[in-house]
């Protein structure tokens, strides 16, 4: 835990103004990107402080793999049903806004903008799908 991460503290629900989806799991949290690049754009976080994609080894594969479960439950809640139109991904550093693993999920991503579509690049050189 960093006190000094937004994102520790949301995770900690320390940030009354951010309101979490429902998520099943207890160490991941959800909410919504506060500069949205798409219709649907939702951030999904570990509760325990991690540093950027970087940092990941094989062992976080699980972890990886329950966030982008958790981003896909949030759009199918939230009335996206082509789960074939959606970006998910990571920000590669230094392009990263916070020092806290974060999963973007936007939907739909056929109608990302110009700049979110240059920001949201697949497998570009500051984003990772």
């Amino acid at each position: 835990y960093d006190r000094k991460c937004v994102f520790c503290r949301i995770a900690r629900r320390e940030e009354p103004g951010t309101a979490l989806f429902p998520s099943e799991y207890e160490d991941l949290v959800c909410f919504k990107d506060i500069k949205p690049g798409a219709p649907h754009h939702y951030l999904v976080v570990p509760v325990e402080h991690l540093g950027n994609c970087k940092t990941l080894k094989t062992e976080h594969i699980p972890l990886v793999k329950r966030m982008m479960e958790v981003g896909k439950a949030v759009l199918q809640r939230n009335n996206v049903s082509d789960l074939s139109d959606i970006r998910m991904g990571f920000h590669w550093p230094p392009f990263c806004s916070i020092a806290h693993l974060h999963l973007h999920v936007l939907a739909p991503a056929s109608q990302l903008g110009f700049l979110s579509r240059l920001y949201y690049r697949i497998n570009s050189y500051w984003f990772i799908t």
